[in-house]
């Protein structure tokens, strides 16, 4: 495996670097405290191509290999990983399966726009009851002539505020488990559709997080995508280009909170020296770098298995676990290391702390993948 930059790397990594610090660092204080997804700067990044990511160009994408994509993002979540989240919804679970599975005219009309930037997209899997328990949903779907009848919850579900189409999930049959899981695409407008936002969140403030309710929403056979009974394979096929995007935004996290760390190491005097020379502060900046050097070589190895056309369910729940657990480990320390002024809104060590918490749960919970690991070696799965 050869992670090396290429040039073609190199140029698309410094326009992002551009926009980053030039466009998203001065304005990111400001939305993240009013809990604000900033949509001009989503459209900026996609005049630039940077919301196409992996999706082929033919459907409005970049056509980016899965390594560019993930230093991409990295790259983005070094300032804010709620704007390198909205560069991979084309490419995460929503685009990717309308990719995979939506026929033509699904294709033109949702995932386009969506990898062209004219998104965002919600993906409604979560239920009030059930997290990771995908199976065991209680959103029902009836089947009347050539609609689908939609009635149920769900819940902590992102972008519910301005998307502008809806990927969710309904069973035929409670009693079918898995088998009777459907996928839907759905446009928020639609009559029985409401939408009600979380608001005043500890983390993860401008990514628009609420709750979808669905009373008697119809629904046209021509949304339903792929097959009856097909949701669950549907939501599972597309978890590896999702949690590859998780752990790629942690990775860019981690970098942020050691380069914090550091520079103010450097310039924070105590007892006449800087701070950087306590033995107990370089031992908490070396871990970092550690963290920071293992954690995106999980990632890009990840990424270079999709590339070569291999499944990676394994390095996909390895690169999402390690990097989270690392970035929440990583935050800590560097809220340590700027002691009070951590608390303070004029530093952005806070922010990246209370984000850090949340990568831990998101894509899956780190304590279910460390279940899935084991059981793709014992040969469970």
């Amino acid at each position: 495996m050869d992670f090396s930059i290429t040039d073609d790397q190199v140029a698309i990594l410094d326009t992002t670097k551009r926009f980053a610090t030039q466009r998203i660092r001065p304005k990111v204080r400001e939305y993240d405290r009013d809990e604000r997804f900033p949509l001009d700067l989503y459209a900026e990044m996609a005049s630039l191509g940077l919301t196409g990511g992996v999706i082929p160009e033919e459907y409005g994408g970049a056509g980016m290999d899965h390594q560019t994509y993930a230093l991409v993002i990295m790259q983005l979540a070094e300032v804010c990983q709620a704007m390198a989240g909205a560069a991979s919804w084309a490419s995460g679970v929503g685009g990717v399966s309308v990719l995979r599975f939506g026929t033509e005219e699904q294709k033109q009309k949702y995932l386009v726009p969506l990898a062209r930037g004219e998104g965002p997209v919600a993906f409604a899997l979560t239920e009030t009851h059930t997290g990771s328990d995908v199976a065991s949903m209680r959103t029902r779907a009836v089947r009347d002539g050539d609609h689908y009848v939609l009635n149920g919850n769900k819940v902590w579900i992102s972008m519910i505020g301005s998307c502008r189409w809806i990927l969710t999930f309904a069973t035929l049959d409670p009693a079918l488990g898995r088998k009777g899981i459907t996928a839907f695409l759905l446009e928020p407008d639609w009559p029985g559709i409401e939408r009600n936002m979380f608001k005043n969140k500890v983390g993860f403030r401008p990514m628009e997080t609420g709750e979808l309710v669905l009373q008697d929403v119809r629904v046209p056979v021509a949304n339903r995508l792929g097959a009856e009974g097909e949701g669950f394979r549907i939501a599972m096929s597309s978890v590896e280009n999702g949690r590859l995007g998780v752990a790629a935004r942690a990775v860019g996290m981690i970098k942020a909170c050691l380069d914090m760390s550091i520079d103010y190491a450097q310039t924070r005097t105590t007892f006449g020296e800087p701070l950087g020379r306590r033995q107990l502060v370089q031992s908490k900046i070396t871990d970092m770098k550690v963290a920071y050097e293992t954690a995106r070589l999980l990632v890009m190895q990840t990424a270079y298995k999709k590339d070569q056309g291999d499944r990676a369910r394994l390095d996909a729940s390895m690169a999402k676990m390690y990097a989270s657990d690392a970035l929440m480990r990583v935050a800590e320390d560097a809220m340590q290391i700027h002691g009070a002024y951590g608390c303070s809104d004029e530093y952005e060590i806070g922010r990246y702390w209370r984000d850090a918490k949340f990568m831990q749960t998101i894509e899956g919970a780190n304590e279910i993948h460390r279940t899935l690991i084991a059981e793709y070696l014992l040969g469970y799965r």
